[in-house]
């Protein structure tokens, strides 16, 4: 618990660190703050989502079912998600996400405390739907921020927070584990992180709502087939999605191998987790940096090549070292490809065509992600660790292709 307390007092003072440092708006301070306590939901059930499953049905290839329909949740509520940011605004949206997540904490102390497996899987699905609003927050950071030049910035600095996300989320599973008596355990944690979520919730009162001239540069909005059909979009979508997805496959897969095929313990497991989601965020410290020394082209190249490391490195061995340097090298890849991709997003619309194309993205990307997430059990435990490693790398191939159409996407810009 001393833990979970002192990852909670380094949110804040970085919060008020980090924003006083670039003299941002409050909003990022609240977001930066706020953001951790719900995404840890999600590096909750990455952890122990394969591992409680694996007791809770007989079929082992429906042990990633739940992590899966978290993602599919977090694809079906995009539109939603982006519709009520609309109608409603940004703020109203994050309080219907984060009650979304606060019924699927406590749906899921339920479902372990009677062992139902189609109960917490549903849990599960609730848990994605929340952080479909939960995804909209970097969109809610771009639009407080005062000038575009300091997009990545931001962005970098909200994804940060996902780093005290990486550690608590675990954290919260392993410490109140035993908390409420279950068949297997975890109902605690679950209440644990309703409580996070509440926590949250209280915090975001005080976000203001972002003011937004919906005003298009070129008049009437443009139909959306005419946006996607943008070689910028294009480049975006596919940057962040085979990215997003390519994580999702591989990190999914690999509590079930390390600790259900391979017999490592449940600690060395966390840990590999853990750094993995730590290595996801941590990056941003320098991503303003790198970006100012070889721009966004320059991030892409990176993050693709780092992809086929992971590979090389996945295929070397299956000792707890080649897990935690595959999934370390997989969350700085990540990292540098997801910053990419929703970088050059807002590149594609205007600001009243601004929602839809956000949702047609986070639909097209968790989509994706989900059916990655989804494929990963049915791989891994069919043909194993090494062929599921195999089976990606035409797409780690496929970003190399990416990075030749955006180069030469920037050299004509140029000319």
């Amino acid at each position: 618990m001393a833990v979970i307390l002192l990852i909670s007092t380094l949110i804040v003072i970085s919060a008020i660190l980090l924003t006083n440092k670039y003299s941002l708006p409050r909003n990022i301070s609240l977001l930066f703050m706020a953001q951790p306590l719900v995404m840890c939901s999600a590096p909750i059930i990455v952890f122990i989502g394969g591992l409680l499953s694996n007791e809770l049905t007989t079929n082992p290839s429906l042990a990633t079912l739940p992590i899966s329909l978290m993602i599919l949740g977090v694809a079906a509520g995009s539109i939603p998600a982006a519709v009520i940011a609309r109608s409603k605004g940004r703020k109203f949206a994050v309080f219907t996400g984060f009650s979304c997540l606060f019924t699927a904490a406590l749906l899921a102390v339920l479902s372990t405390k009677i062992a139902l497996f189609e109960l917490f899987s549903f849990a599960s699905f609730l848990f994605g739907i929340g952080g479909a609003f939960t995804q909209q927050l970097r969109f809610a950071a771009i639009e407080s921020t005062n000038q575009e030049e300091d997009i990545p910035k931001v962005l970098s600095i909200l994804m940060l927070s996902g780093v005290f996300a990486a550690f608590l989320g675990p954290e919260i599973a392993v410490t109140a584990k035993e908390w409420l008596e279950s068949p297997h355990g975890y109902a605690g944690s679950f209440l644990l992180l309703a409580f996070f979520i509440a926590l949250a919730a209280f915090i975001m009162v005080f976000f203001k709502e972002p003011e937004i001239k919906e005003v298009s540069s070129n008049g009437e909005a443009r139909p959306l087939l005419t946006i996607i059909k943008q070689p910028i979009f294009i480049i975006s979508i596919c940057t962040a999605t085979i990215g997003f997805a390519l994580m999702s496959y591989l990190m999914t897969a690999t509590p079930l191998s390390m600790h259900h095929m391979q017999g490592h313990s449940l600690i060395d497991t966390k840990w590999v987790i853990q750094s993995h989601v730590a290595a996801m965020y941590l990056p941003s410290l320098l991503t303003p940096w790198l970006i100012k020394k070889i721009a966004l082209k320059g991030l892409l190249t990176v993050g693709s090549l780092i992809y086929i490391i992971v590979a090389l490195v996945a295929f070397s061995g299956q000792e707890v070292m080649h897990y935690w340097w595959a999934l370390i090298l997989l969350g700085i890849g990540w990292n540098f490809l997801f910053l990419t991709g929703t970088s050059l997003l807002p590149q594609s619309y205007h600001a009243c065509e601004r929602h839809k194309v956000q949702a047609t993205n986070d639909f097209i990307l968790f989509g994706f992600q989900a059916f990655a997430s989804l494929m990963a059990g049915w791989i891994l435990f069919a043909g194993g660790w090494n062929y599921l490693v195999l089976s990606s790398l035409p797409f780690m191939l496929a970003l190399l292709g990416i990075n030749i159409v955006y180069h030469r996407n920037v050299a004509k810009q140029r000319n």
